[in-house]
C-alpha cells in the first residue's frame, strides 16, 4: 500500500488568496508512519540538509520515492494548474530547530512551488508551528497556522507575498521538503546554499567561543 493519501489530496480545495496554498492532515497514511520514524536520517544539528547527503532506512526511501513519483507530480500539476514535468525536484531534510528559525521571509524566487511534510510524533508548544501570513510586519497577522504533527502536508506556491514564518522553538523538528525548482542552475545554487549554511549552522557554537575567529555574522544571510 501507498505511504500517501492521495485521495485526500485531491479532495483538499487550494485556497487561493492572498497566495495558492493547502493544508492536508493525514497526507502520509497513519500506518506508515512507525516505520518512517524509525528510518528517518541521523541529523544531529540545525539546518537544511539536501537529501544526498543523509543516511536513512528504507521506509523512508519509499517516502522520498513516492514524493518525487509522477502520480505526485501530476496531482500538484492539477492542483496549482502548473506543468511541472520539466522542473527539477530538490529534496532537503530538517531535524533541529534553533530558536532564531522561523523568522518572516518568502522563499526565493528559484522556487515555484514549496511542499512540507511534518514527521513530528506530537506538538504541544506554541512555538515552531509554521504561520501564513498576510504580510511581512507581525507572526499574528496569520492566515492559518499549522501544527507540524506527523503525516500533515503544507503546501504553496511561491509568490512575493508568500510570507510565512513560526514563534521560536528550539529541539527537535522534523520535516522533509521538497521543491520544484524554476532549473538545474537554480537547484544546484540553492543546494549549495543549503550545504554552507549548514555547515555554519554545525559549527558556530565552536567559532563563537574563539575570541581570534571570525564570527561569520556576515553570512546570516545563508540562513535558511
Amino acid at each position: 500500500m501507498s505511504h500517501l493519501n492521495l485521495d485526500a489530496f485531491y479532495a483538499t480545495p487550494l485556497v487561493h488568496e492572498p497566495f495558492p496554498y493547502l493544508i492536508v492532515p493525514g497526507f502520509v497514511r497513519k500506518e506508515a508512519l512507525p516505520a518512517i520514524h524509525a528510518d528517518f536520517p541521523k541529523i544531529e544539528h540545525p539546518g537544511s540538509f539536501p537529501l544526498a547527503e543523509l543516511t536513512y532506512g528504507p521506509a523512508f526511501r519509499t517516502l522520498v520515492e513516492e514524493m518525487t513519483s509522477d502520480a505526485v507530480r501530476q496531482a500538484f500539476e492539477s492542483k496549482f494548474g502548473l506543468s511541472l514535468k520539466h522542473h527539477p525536484i530538490m529534496l532537503t531534510v530538517r531535524g533541529w530547530c534553533r530558536e532564531t528559525d522561523g523568522q518572516i521571509h518568502t522563499d526565493s524566487p528559484s522556487k515555484l512551488i514549496t511542499v512540507l511534510v511534518y514527521l513530528n510524533l506530537k506538538w504541544e508548544t506554541d512555538g515552531g508551528r509554521l504561520r501564513l501570513l498576510r504580510s511581512p510586519h507581525h507572526l499574528d497577522d496569520v492566515l492559518v497556522e499549522v501544527p507540524p504533527i506527523e503525516g500533515t502536508l503544507l503546501a504553496f506556491r511561491r509568490t512575493d507575498n508568500s510570507w510565512h514564518g513560526h514563534k521560536p522553538y528550539a529541539g527537535p523538528r522534523r520535516v522533509l521538503q521538497m521543491n520544484w525548482m524554476t532549473s538545474h542552475r537554480q537547484m544546484r545554487r540553492e543546494i549549495w546554499r543549503h550545504r554552507l549554511s549548514a555547515l555554519v549552522k554545525r559549527f558556530w557554537p565552536r567559532y563563537r567561543s574563539r575570541q581570534s575567529q571570525p564570527t561569520f555574522s556576515s553570512w546570516s544571510s545563508v540562513q535558511p
